[in-house]
């Protein structure tokens, strides 16, 4: 029988798109005592809070619970209040995998280092799920693994009989492991740390609905690539684009590459791989907003709230909260998108608009309008217009304003209509402005103009500009 007390448990959970004020006069939410209970339980689950440690109190007189919040929220990127508040309840309450997230760096590996001793692994396949077929399940497993073969010196061989380092098997609910699977949307999978006996293997959750290339379910390729993740020794990260971020996130298998968290952290164990193509494209980066030389791709508001897009990530910040919320674009807007050239709020039709190229996406809230993604001649913009460098609304003229190179248009949002005269020099809006606009937005009756790493503060009424400042005026550095 094989051993499970040498084994670390993980599991990976069902994406969860961020909540979103759907009502702009709506009040707080009310904590209960039921949300105060199901927070002790939570912090016991995750953050091995202990009842010793609720009777009693921590360093410098400190109530253990409260540094136990103040260390789930640090984790999950909130505001650190040590409270019990509306948005640390609304993470807890997100589906989310069975690991405690004792971890607070980047990537993580297991204690210990818990690695395999040998760069030759086997795998087998003990069973197949009826959602696919057995050629897309072999071709999603080996891929999967590749993933991991391609920065490290790690290989992989199939077998068929016997037992293989990473014994692969789809189950459902209790599966002799003592950690059994709780039905469809929560947890999709789980894997044990390397060691012997059941280490290394990984178990998926056959009441999901795994597939090959739709977004309709759970992609076997990636629900596969993060547990072998854990297979061959990493822990969960809380970079939000890792692949070892604990929300299962989609992304396009076709054009899949390890982000550079992932690739450190299985070269901390392993090493690189020797054999390095010179044309391997470079592992992605997550975007932190302590990079002082950042350029943001576009800036809208939404509901009370500044969304900050670079590449295919965005930050969320309200005013009253010292902290921004990083998480990719497809995890708020899984119909997004991958990357945005600018975006405005309407306060006409509560909307907010991302635009790529000629092509323009409208949501309310979270949820995709009926109709979208149109072309941006939408928005009556000539033909000869192939991106938008920047939008804003004018909430003193009721405008949009829509930049493209050294000119900009006026569109007026009441009537649909493209203004006459348009398009005009940027420095008729912006005397002296002579750089290329790169995001804008509106704030308490004063506009602010981003060009490159720079911001300004301008009245479009007079055309006075008041200060130059940096990009981290709103966007605070998170280190």
């Amino acid at each position: 029988m094989r051993s499970l007390n040498l084994c670390i448990f993980l599991s990976l959970t069902a994406a969860v798109v961020y909540s979103l004020p759907l009502d702009r006069e709506q009040p707080p939410q009310q904590i209960t005592h039921k949300d105060e209970e199901f927070a002790e339980s939570y912090l016991k689950s995750f953050f091995n809070l202990t009842k010793e440690h609720k009777r009693s109190f921590g360093r410098r007189g400190v109530n253990p619970m409260v540094e136990k919040l103040r260390d789930m929220q640090r984790f999950f990127g909130l505001n650190i209040t040590g409270s019990v508040d509306a948005d640390t309840m609304q993470m807890m309450k997100k589906a989310r995998c069975g690991v405690p997230d004792t971890q607070v760096a980047r990537f993580s590996t297991f204690e210990g280092d818990q690695k395999w001793r040998t760069t030759a692994l086997t795998y087998r396949i003990l069973n197949y799920t009826p959602d696919m077929s057995r050629a897309e399940v072999d071709d999603s497993v080996e891929k999967a693994l590749n993933v991991w073969a391609r920065v490290t010196p790690l290989t992989f061989r199939r077998i068929e009989r016997g037992t293989a380092d990473i014994m692969i098997s789809f189950v459902r609910r209790s599966h002799g492991d003592s950690y059994p699977f709780d039905g469809p949307h929560r947890t999709l999978a789980h894997a044990f740390a390397p060691s012997t006996g059941i280490g290394g293997d990984a178990h998926f959750d056959e009441d999901e609905d795994f597939t090959y290339r739709s977004t309709r379910g759970y992609v076997l390729f990636l629900v596969a690539a993060h547990e072998f993740g854990h297979s061959l020794g990493l822990g969960h990260s809380r970079d939000p684009g890792a692949l070892m971020y604990p929300n299962y996130i989609y992304k396009n298998p076709d054009t899949f590459q390890l982000p550079r968290d992932d690739v450190n952290g299985i070269q901390s164990l392993y090493g690189p791989n020797g054999n390095v193509n010179p044309n391997e494209p470079t592992p992605p980066t997550t975007p932190n907003s302590c990079d002082a030389t950042m350029v943001l791709d576009a800036v809208s508001t939404l509901r009370g709230e500044m969304l900050f897009f670079k590449g295919s990530f965005f930050w969320r910040k309200h005013l009253q909260n010292p902290r921004a919320r990083q998480s990719l674009i497809s995890s708020f807007w899984p119909n997004a998108p991958e990357k945005v050239d600018a975006a405005f709020e309407s306060r006409q039709t509560d909307r907010v608009y991302l635009f790529q190229g000629r092509q323009v996406w409208a949501f309310s809230g979270y949820d995709l309008a009926s109709g979208f993604p149109r072309n941006i001649d939408y928005f009556g913009l000539p033909r000869n217009v192939n991106k938008i460098n920047a939008a804003l609304y004018d909430t003193h003229t009721r405008r949009t304003l829509f930049f493209v190179g050294d000119q900009y248009y006026s569109y007026d949002e009441a009537r649909r209509t493209m203004d006459a005269g348009f398009p005009k020099s940027i420095e008729t809006l912006l005397p002296g402005h002579t750089s290329k606009v790169t995001a804008g937005f509106q704030y308490r009756g004063y506009t602010y103009i981003y060009s490159g790493s720079n911001m300004l503060e301008y009245s479009l009424r007079t055309g006075r500009l008041f200060r130059a400042l940096k990009n981290d005026y709103f966007l605070p550095c998170a280190n």
